[in-house]
């Protein structure tokens, strides 16, 4: 039997809806407060059992005492814990803020001593008024990159529950994910505007240091996405348009948020809203974090604040990686294009939205009417299409993002930090390479012996084979002499110059030159001196028998043509009529011939050479006319002379040649002749071509070497006119009907 003590005063004062009506245990009328105060003692068979309730805090509930039915938003609202704020917030500057503080000091200063003395200084305050609103402007219009990115993580700046009760008539904030929790990062809720009603979702950081840990400084964790998702469903099922607000960080990464299946919850998040059936826009309304962004971004429209950014990696933590500081960051800002400038560019961004001089925080409502505004355009646009064509437009948002072409030939700029693929050579034994130089060199004999078409494509393949095993062979000696790194550098830096189409520095030619001497003088000691030594002669060797080849091949071309200009027609009948015209006149020679027949000969000749000069041509051969006189007038006594004057020619291009500025210019026409087609820069070359030119005209037209070629030219017209004036008629014939020879260049 169990008995409880208890003190009859604890009675006094109660009503008899306090008490407890109960016989299951024989105890009747003890109020619920007393049993509260009430310590218990059971009795059984000399066992005791005491209890004692233990106090709670008293649960602080965000409904206040006296609710105001007239409050804009509904009186729901009032469940929101989010409240008007009791004081001001600081105010913040900025690092390239600086300059507005003195402006705003002055402007300060101004009106308190207008204030104390009572005099008018209207004119200076509205003048210093305007000059702050230029400066303000004029620092907003050209901000850069990290600058925009301080912008978005200002503690002022407005949130998403801010711009929600600025824009929305009537706002209800729904709680949890039906799984025991909820995340105070993602707030969810439903809202009307203008009549509509909209499924809001939102990353809500805090206004200061309490609400930011109160709401883990806007960084969700797994529960946050998994109520973003219910309520994703549940829009989706009532067929409300849904607006997301972007303004994280990043989603929580800690252990805990790990193994809760963060990832899984992101990912589930990105799959389900493929899929919804009813309108998206999102708007990035300060900073847009990876992947904890983009788990509620899989909109048909998204849409940007004119100061917000979106990464997939914040600033410093690029920069940490790339350039092992996060001082770097300014850098890495620029370069991950993460403003809502360029992600328009580029097409990730559907709209901007405009924001006030200063950035958001310095006028939020305005902000708020413009997204507001935003909204309203894009869902009218969004909500017109019908299901089917919805889903089309928001995979085609994304499936158009990084767009990729195959077969197009990269951009050389592009191309040079890429990483060449490495080519596993195998090497070829000295015997084997010699057995196969043996057997095309048998080839062209025999070509050479039957007059047929020397074996040019095995003759390239073997030259080309060489060649990579020449420099398969310098790069394992390069290697074995501790030289790679230093070539690899200079090579770097060459390619940098080559890219920003620049002119060489003479400190990196310094570099080759130092580079290319130490290889010279220690190439000798590398183990496969002896190998890449006979496998240069033999591509030497080789490249001759090639330049003969091609000789061979170019003057049997040069035969047929011959053959088949003389094998034609009308050039067989005049040949044949000439020869009988001759042997009927019984002339012996061609001085003996006749003043008419020796004109029908001179033309046979010159339409037959003028035949060949045209076959040659299409063989891509240089074909030089040079006419001779029948007696040609001795200039051997200008011999010394000339000689002298090529010699001082020479002698000046050699000393422009040899100074430091040309001779640079060669090097580095050099190496851009030697660079690959597709990469080689047609314009550099020409210009250095120009420039080189250039120089060694302005050295040969010196006044001194100038006289002395007009003097030597003069003597020798002199020379020749006295010459032809004393020839005889004979001599002017013959040089009226001059000879031509033809010269062929097969270089």
């Amino acid at each position: 039997m169990a008995s409880i003590s208890y003190s009859p005063a604890a009675f006094i004062g109660t009503s008899a809806s306090d008490l407890l009506q109960s016989s299951s245990n024989g105890v009747t009328g003890i109020p619920l407060k007393t049993l509260g105060k009430t310590r218990f003692v059971v009795k059984r068979r000399d066992a005791s059992l005491v209890a004692k309730l233990r106090k709670v805090k008293k649960n602080e509930y965000p409904w206040t005492a006296d609710p105001d039915p007239n409050v804009k938003g509904g009186v729901l609202t009032h469940l929101s814990h989010f409240k008007p704020l009791k004081e001001k917030q600081k105010p913040v500057t900025l690092e390239f803020e600086r300059p507005l503080i003195d402006l705003e000091r002055k402007i300060v200063d101004v009106r308190k001593m207008a204030n104390e003395t009572g005099l008018d200084f209207s004119d200076q305050i509205i003048s210093l008024e305007t000059k702050y609103q230029q400066v303000l402007k004029e620092l907003y219009l050209h901000l850069t990159p990290i600058q925009r990115v301080n912008i978005a993580r200002h503690p002022n700046r407005p949130t998403f529950l801010d711009h929600v009760f600025n824009i929305t008539d009537k706002f209800v904030e729904l709680h949890g994910d039906r799984a025991g929790y909820d995340d105070p990062a993602v707030v969810t809720g439903i809202g009307t505007i203008d009549g509509r009603r909209y499924m809001f979702i939102g990353q809500q950081k805090g206004r200061n240091t309490k609400e930011n840990i109160q709401r883990n400084f806007g960084m969700p964790t797994p529960h946050g996405y998994r109520k973003a998702l219910r309520m994703m469903y549940y829009a989706d099922h009532h067929g409300f348009p849904i607006v997301t607000f972007i303004d994280t960080p990043g989603a929580y990464a800690d252990l805990k948020s790990e193994e809760l299946g963060q990832g899984e919850a992101i990912a589930h998040n990105l799959r389900t809203m493929f899929g919804l059936k009813v309108p998206i826009v999102s708007i990035v309304i300060g900073e847009g974090g990876s992947g904890g962004a983009l788990a509620i971004g899989c909109a048909n429209k998204l849409l940007m604040l004119e100061n917000a950014v979106f990464y997939v990696a914040s600033p410093e933590a690029c920069a940490a990686i790339l350039w092992k500081s996060a001082k770097a960051s300014p850098k890495a800002a620029e370069k991950l294009k993460i403003t809502a400038p360029e992600l328009c560019k580029l097409q990730i961004c559907d709209g901007i939205i405009p924001e006030p001089p200063g950035g958001a925080h310095a006028g939020p409502a305005w902000t708020s009417q413009q997204i507001k505004a935003a909204i309203n355009e894009n869902m009218d646009e969004l909500m017109a299409m019908d299901t089917e064509e919805l889903l089309k437009h928001r995979t085609h948002k994304f499936r158009k993002l990084g767009g990729f072409q195959e077969g197009v030939p990269i951009d050389p700029k592009k191309k040079v930090n890429m990483k060449k693929t490495e080519q596993t050579i195998l090497r070829t034994s000295n015997a084997e390479l010699e057995g196969e130089i043996e057997k095309v060199k048998q080839q062209i004999l025999k070509a050479k012996e039957s007059s047929t078409k020397p074996p040019e494509s095995a003759l390239k393949n073997m030259v080309e084979k060489l060649k990579k095993e020449v420099y398969h062979e310098y790069s394992e000696a390069i290697k074995s002499l501790g030289l790679k790194d230093r070539l690899e550098m200079l090579r770097e830096e060459v390619s940098k110059v080559n890219s920003r189409d620049q002119t060489m520095n003479p400190v990196l030619m310094d570099k080759i030159e130092k580079l290319k001497h130490e290889l010279n003088q220690s190439l000798s000691a590398a183990p496969n001196y002896t190998i890449l030594k006979r496998k240069l002669d033999m591509l030497k060797e080789l490249s001759t028998a090639k330049s003969q080849s091609k000789a061979v091949t170019m003057k049997q071309e040069v035969n047929m043509k011959f053959n088949e200009i003389m094998g034609r027609p009308e050039i067989s009948e005049k040949l044949e009529a000439l020869e009988a015209e001759v042997q009927k006149s019984g002339s012996s020679s061609f001085v003996d011939l006749d003043q008419g027949l020796k004109d029908k000969i001179l033309n046979l000749k010159k339409e037959v050479e003028l035949e060949m000069i045209s076959a040659m041509e299409s063989l891509s051969l240089n074909v030089e006319a040079v006419t001779s006189n029948a007696k040609p007038t001795s200039l051997s006594i200008f011999k010394d002379k000339v000689d002298s004057l090529n010699e001082g020619i020479n002698k000046k291009i050699q000393d422009v040649v040899n100074s430091s500025e040309l001779k640079n210019m060669i090097e580095l026409l050099k190496l851009e002749t030697a660079k690959p087609a597709d990469i080689r820069s047609k314009s550099k070359i020409e210009a250095l071509e120009q420039q080189i030119k250039q120089r060694l005209s302005e050295a040969i037209s010196s006044s001194e070497l100038k006289e002395k070629h007009e003097e030597l030219k003069a003597e020798i017209s002199e020379a020749i006119q006295s010459s032809s004036a004393g020839a005889n008629g004979s001599l002017q014939r013959e040089t009226k009907h001059a000879e031509s020879k033809l010269e062929m260049n097969f270089a």
